[in-house]
């Protein structure tokens, strides 16, 4: 499934089962409290937190398949085609980031 067909998957999930879209500000909250469970599992799975017992089971892609959920729930209340934006995302940063990361010491 390409992004422009999962925005037309979350837009008919909607429709069919949520009956609405949260407003644009609900929906940046949510998002920001799902980046959270990401970052919280990243940081003590990955970071040097301990992992709670209770945490242990939470599914990294799951939580990130949330988030991609509600993005997908932004761009389609505010008329943002994604696979266009992330296409011309990519274009750009091939671009301007050709060399960059290759000629980066750090990296090396």
């Amino acid at each position: 499934m390409n992004i422009q067909d999962a925005q037309l998957a979350v837009d008919n999930w909607i429709k069919e089962h949520g009956v609405r879209y949260f407003n644009e500000l609900t929906n940046m909250a949510q998002l920001t409290e799902e980046v959270g469970e990401v970052a919280r599992i990243i940081a003590r799975r990955y970071g040097e937190q301990s992992e709670k017992e209770s945490d242990k089971n939470k599914d990294l892609g799951e939580e990130l398949a949330d988030v991609v959920f509600v993005v997908m729930c932004l761009a389609n209340q505010t008329g943002v085609n994604l696979q266009a934006a992330f296409d011309k995302k990519m274009d750009l940063k091939t671009k301007r980031d050709h060399d960059r990361h290759h000629n980066n010491e750090k990296l090396k």
